[in-house]
């Protein structure tokens, strides 16, 4: 084990073969050496010649190990967009699900003609609250008018589960964003410290430490870091304003279950 770590850093092994070998926990190595190789193919037959300092040809330029370092970090980044625009599109449909439907509430419509409505209907945030209480009240008072003495506690209770499930859905997947944002500038910063060794062995052997020389690897290994900042930045934003929005929308939805057990609570003493 020892000689093959040596060999490792001497250059003279293979970093993957050895990691996989040796470290079954890390079975994502094989997915991103394929995904290198086959982004390597892509982008080998999209670069033409005097595209030296293109970023694509620093990717095709850069070692094995920098190549997983920056595949890797692209995949999260194109996964953090696909989950920041889904996010995008269901804070704001439930923001104005939630706007039509207290027009709806507060206009002195039924509340038995606004939940007929409503229960037909796929429910967001302050709907789906409405009709998970509304489904309580009437299945506790219907036909069996002794039961209003717990039915507020009860409808207490399923407004705030229902809260909890509208959040959670809201919420999923923002953890991966947090994840990004706190861990990709490290992992772009693991591939340029790579490559940076990678370039001082080079010089090391041809004996040569001309700029121009020396320039090209340092600049592949500096892409991993920009790679990095550049998966990190839109999701640590977006985490910090989802957080936020999610946190209103909690708020909002708290005030409107205490709304609606006052008047869950004016309808149990009027009845009793």
């Amino acid at each position: 084990m020892l000689l093959m770590t040596a060999a490792v850093a001497r250059g003279q092994m293979d970093l993957l073969p050895f990691l996989s070998s040796y470290l079954p926990g890390l079975w994502a190595a094989p997915v991103l050496a394929q995904a290198a190789t086959t982004i390597t193919d892509i982008l080998s037959q999209a670069t033409g010649p005097g595209d030296g300092v293109s970023p694509i040809a620093l990717f095709l330029q850069a070692s094995l190990t920098v190549k997983i370092v920056m595949s890797g970090l692209l995949l999260a980044s194109v996964w953090s967009w696909a989950i920041i625009v889904e996010k995008l599109v269901s804070f704001s449909r439930a923001r104005r699900e939630s706007n039509k439907f207290e027009q709806m509430f507060w206009s002195g419509q039924s509340l038995e003609d606004l939940y007929g409505v409503m229960s037909r209907q796929r429910t967001h945030a302050m709907s789906a609250l409405f009709v998970a209480a509304m489904r309580e009240w009437k299945r506790s008072v219907d036909g069996n008018p002794k039961v209003l003495r717990g039915i507020l506690l009860r409808v207490e209770k399923v407004m705030d589960v229902t809260i909890t499930r509208e959040l959670e859905r809201l919420e999923n997947r923002l953890l991966f964003l947090a994840t990004v944002g706190s861990t990709a500038p490290f992992v772009g910063l693991f591939g340029t410290v790579w490559g940076i060794m990678t370039s001082f062995q080079a010089i090391a052997i041809s004996k040569n430490t001309n700029l121009a020389a020396v320039a090209p690897g340092i600049s592949e290994a500096l892409f991993a870091t920009a790679l990095g900042l550049l998966a990190a930045i839109p999701s640590v934003i977006f985490y910090n304003k989802f957080s936020s929005e999610a946190s209103r929308l909690e708020q909002r939805l708290g005030g409107f279950a205490d709304e609606f057990a006052a008047i869950v609570s004016r309808q149990v003493d009027t009845k009793m």
